[in-house]
């Protein structure tokens, strides 16, 4: 039975004392300290194993460093996975833990009766996740922004401020309703527009930069680190955890967490609260990005590919935009959206931009007739909420089917924020509405980061300003 139990999560038992013993769940520590510490660690990996609806490996090491591998069930039960049948030598941790299994299960007897007992072979569900500790606030406090480089429409007066991590950047929801930031004390801290700490969690020493994205279906908070993806659904649950495989390398760019393996061995997408192989990546394709558990890869010249556990993979062939010939290349993908060069059907010397629909393959705008090479410098710059975006020089207004593309000669987008687009023109900064308005900015201006509310998000020299409307 142990062969089909995952390995994941990683759970381990250390035993140091009569009183203290540690367990570690996909790298997160629990420290016990109990008067049976054997009995209380069972309790706690049962715990999980009941949120997780299964059985859990688990390796209990000794005080004197012996170790055994354990199977762990939801309703308390311990089994012990025999690695040499040769060896005469029982097992310690199923006998003299025999007496706590039976407290164990006295007294989870109510919740497995009431909540397990009922689901017949349906995954169990607990009632309630748990919380995250209390921690110490981080100092926050209204300031104002001295280099006075604040962007148009906003004025000095920050309504709240908070240090950061240095070399870290925030992450804004893309409702705008929240701001989650790494703390300089190694922490995760989420805000909601008016500086009101939400929840916060501690975070290893090596973590990047938070990121929203969707795991499951949900939309969630995400922190990688070399080994660990940790994600937080909200509302002070706990994150859960997946552990990584050697020198993966975790991708935000589609709406969800796509873990690039290492040497080019392909990837792994996340369902069910588990890593799964993309399958089927087909010959000379590139993985692009992930949308739940299926996974976009493109060939150089097209087709799309969706590709997803246990499914059929599916090919999506990109069509023409009007007067092109042949494709050159798929340049890159975005959540709902690739981009490619066509050929001029009528001149070789030019190139159609396209931006397709990662669904259906349809054109979603032409960006008109370019020289061929003046697109190499061009950057893809999307609003997160699919509204508009610019790839170069082209506009485009995503809300509209017709007449949504207008060229902006010169201009190199940097970045959204809120209904802005923001980049340079001869290096000149410039921002630009969804509807094609050219702002002029005053050289030296911070480009804010997001909009929280109706405050603007600055980041200088590792303090994060929520700057006011200006009156």
């Amino acid at each position: 039975m142990a062969e089909k139990i995952p390995s994941w999560p990683k759970v381990t038992i250390r035993l140091y004392d009569d009183h203290n013993a540690e367990v570690k769940i996909a790298g997160r520590s629990h420290p016990v300290n109990h008067h049976d510490p054997r009995a209380a660690a069972i309790q706690l990996v049962s715990e999980q194993a009941a949120q997780l609806g299964r059985a859990v490996k688990a390796t209990a090491v000794e005080a004197d460093g012996a170790s055994w591998p354990l199977v762990i069930h939801p309703d308390g039960q311990v089994e012990a996975i025999e690695t040499d049948p040769r060896k005469g030598k029982k097992p310690i941790w199923p006998i003299v833990l025999a007496m706590a299994v039976a407290v164990v299960l006295i007294a989870g007897t109510t919740l497995y009766i009431t909540v397990f007992s009922k689901l017949g072979d349906a995954k169990p569900q607990v009632t309630e996740s748990p919380k995250l500790p209390e921690l110490p606030g981080p100092n926050v406090h209204p300031d104002e922004f001295a280099p006075r480089t604040q962007p148009t429409g906003y004025s000095t007066h920050a309504s709240w401020t908070v240090d950061i991590a240095e070399d870290s950047t925030p992450a804004i929801k893309p409702d705008g309703t929240e701001v989650a930031i790494l703390t300089t004390d190694e922490k995760v801290a989420v805000f909601d527009s008016n500086g009101k700490v939400l929840w916060q969690d501690k975070v290893p020493k090596d973590a990047e930069s938070p990121v929203y994205t969707t795991i499951d279906g949900k939309q969630v908070l995400a922190i990688a680190t070399p080994t660990t993806l940790y994600y937080w659904a909200g509302d002070g649950a706990e994150a859960k955890t997946i552990e990584l495989p050697d020198s993966a390398k975790v991708q935000f760019f589609g709406k969800s967490p796509l873990v690039l393996l290492s040497d080019e061995s392909g990837a792994m997408v996340i369902s069910g609260g588990e890593l799964k192989a993309a399958p089927d990546q087909p010959r000379s394709s590139t993985i692009l990005l992930a949308e739940g558990d299926r996974t976009l890869m493109a060939q150089y010249l097209g087709p799309l590919y969706w590709t997803q556990p246990g499914k059929p993979m599916l090919t999506v062939n990109l069509q023409p935009p009007g007067g092109a010939g042949q494709i050159i290349q798929v340049v890159s993908a975005s959540p709902d959206y690739v981009r490619a060069l066509w050929t001029n059907a009528k001149n070789p010397e030019e190139t159609i931009p396209a931006v397709h629909s990662t669904a259906s393959g349809k054109v979603v705008a032409s960006c008109g007739l370019v020289r061929n090479g003046d697109t190499d410098g061009w950057d893809w710059v999307p609003d997160p909420n699919r509204k508009f975006a610019a790839w170069g020089e082209c506009l485009v207004n995503l809300t509209l089917t017709k007449g949504n593309t207008r060229r902006l000669p010169g201009f190199h987008p940097m970045s959204v924020s809120g209904s802005m687009l923001y980049g340079t023109i001869s290096s000149k900064l410039y921002a630009v509405s969804p509807n094609w308005n050219t702002y002029p900015m005053k050289e030296g201006t911070t480009r804010p980061w997001g909009v929280a509310g109706k405050r603007a998000l600055i980041v200088y020299n590792s303090v994060l300003y929520a700057l006011d409307p200006a009156k």
